[in-house]
């Protein structure tokens, strides 16, 4: 697989892997077996850009990823974060960005890693009681000790992002990325693009409405995350699946899936942009890795733009926004 670069000096396979519903949050239909094969598949396909949190799970998504890449780990990219409080169970306490809490948050996730060092530490979400000056202080503080190798911001920002990377350089920052997703090229990736900031797209295949596979809210299991996202409520899943099933004539002529087609569009737009597709299945791992290879026409591009137009989708991404681009 070709490479990419995130900011300056590091650089990833052009295509990651999000790790999260390996423990959780879409369904409970997942297996730690699977998983772990899953991840080692991942590698011998030429993924190198591993991505998890510390709240997936909660808590056990990194042990499983540090435990399957462990004996691999300086053939990869270990991407975690902190910022969201959770207890075991699951309980939301909120957002904390404070020195103190960064500090003991990349102590403990260290430590479930398994690892002695993290290659890319996200600020989860920006935690608006706590200036990002003091936060990302805390987290170039962790570089400096040799704990961090490089730091990133998800769904913060464009002025968050310049008040970080005044601090400490931003390697990238991350954000949900997809045709029904878009919202980003409005002022975060123009800023990313100035500052020289790298970009990961997450849920590039829109949560599962541009692979074609989900047809209803029947399709998904009891626990499943998106049973309450305003994306996938009755009325909304109806007109953005027609919006999915406009763009099947490109994806037919070009001889892919639906899924291929959308992994596509988004490493068409810039060798700065990384997307990191979630999958805890192999299948689904071989099936989007070969999405590397498509190169999409300018023509194909401004069509598939067309056929899936930003202002006919329908709900928010998530049902509470408050915490995104702060």
């Amino acid at each position: 697989m070709r490479t990419r670069r995130l900011g300056a000096e590091l650089e990833v396979s052009a295509i990651g892997l999000g790790c999260m519903s390996m423990s959780g949050t879409y369904g409970t239909d997942f297996d730690d077996v699977e998983s772990r094969a899953t991840l080692r598949r991942a590698l011998d396909l030429g993924v190198t850009f591993f991505d998890t949190a510390d709240v997936y799970g909660p808590f056990a998504n990194e042990s499983i990823v540090g435990h399957a890449l462990s004996d691999v780990r300086d053939q990869v990219i270990l991407s975690t974060k902190l910022g969201f409080v959770r207890t075991s169970a699951g309980q939301d306490l909120g957002l904390n960005g404070t020195p103190e809490y960064v500090r003991r948050s990349c102590d403990l996730s260290l430590q479930r890693l398994g690892t002695d060092r993290i290659d890319v530490y996200w600020q989860h979400r920006v935690d608006p009681a706590t200036p990002i000056e003091e936060t990302v202080g805390a987290m170039a503080e962790l570089v400096q000790a040799g704990k961090v190798r490089f730091i990133g911001l998800s769904e913060a920002g464009p002025d968050t992002i310049r008040r970080a990377h005044a601090v400490h350089p931003i390697a990238a920052v991350q954000s949900e990325y997809s045709l029904q997703s878009r919202d980003v090229e409005q002022a975060i990736l123009p800023v990313c693009r100035e500052l020289g900031i790298g970009f990961v797209a997450y849920s590039p295949l829109g949560r599962g409405l541009l692979t074609g596979v989900i047809t209803s809210t029947d399709d998904l299991t009891a626990g499943d995350w998106r049973l309450g996202s305003p994306r996938f409520a009755d009325d909304a899943l109806r007109r953005n699946l027609a919006l999915v099933e406009a763009s099947r004539e490109i994806a037919s002529d070009l001889g892919c899936s639906l899924a291929q087609l959308a992994l596509a569009w988004v490493l068409s737009r810039g060798e700065d942009v990384v997307p990191i597709p979630g999958t805890k299945r192999r299948g689904y791992l071989d099936h989007n890795v070969e999405a590397e290879g498509l190169a999409l026409t300018a023509e194909q591009i401004g069509r598939l733009e067309e056929l899936v137009p930003i202002e006919a989708v329908q709900g928010d991404r998530y049902a509470d926004m408050s915490a995104i681009n702060v």
